[in-house]
């Protein structure tokens, strides 16, 4: 509960409710980025232009920090899709689109009326972070503790190491 006096002098006491995070991250994903989520994911049930503009900043700092440096989102996610496989990267730029709608009033062209972040949509760009998450960083960090307790078999047989791409 938080207590405020308004400027009549009356004493104004709001129920102020924690936040409730449904998601989690996984802890190979680096701070900053799963920082982003966390407040993207817990804003949701609040603001969706709020959820959807930091899931937005999240995909920008991810795509960074994975050496897609562009001038702009628009620009990484271009260059990122090559790379994704299709599942993911059919729905790499609806993070940027709905994150748009967030940040920018955007008119509709029939009634004029500025177009809104459903919460479905700005769930689903938590979704396709998620996704990202598991692609670059959970899925590379599993494969790698698999390949290594393979490695020491060998050695222990006497068999020569894996072959490398």
């Amino acid at each position: 509960m938080t207590a405020e006096i308004s400027s009549e002098g009356k004493v104004q006491v709001r129920l102020v409710h924690p936040f409730n995070i449904v998601r989690t991250v996984p802890s190979e994903v680096p701070k900053d980025i799963r920082e982003d989520f966390i407040e993207a994911a817990s804003v949701l049930s609040i603001s969706e232009k709020a959820s959807a503009a930091l899931s937005r900043r999240c995909l920008q700092n991810l795509l960074t920090k994975q050496g897609y440096k562009k001038r702009d989102l628009f620009k990484q996610i271009e260059v990122a899709l090559k790379d994704l496989p299709k599942r993911i990267a059919e729905n790499l730029d609806a993070i940027r689109q709905i994150g748009n709608f967030a940040a920018h009033p955007t008119k509709h062209k029939t009634t004029g009326l500025i177009v809104e972040v459903e919460p479905e949509e700005a769930s689903w760009t938590l979704d396709v972070l998620e996704d990202l998450f598991e692609f670059y960083y959970v899925q590379p960090k599993r494969a790698a503790e698999k390949r290594n307790r393979l490695e020491k078999k060998l050695k222990s047989v006497g068999k020569p190491p894996l072959k490398k791409p």
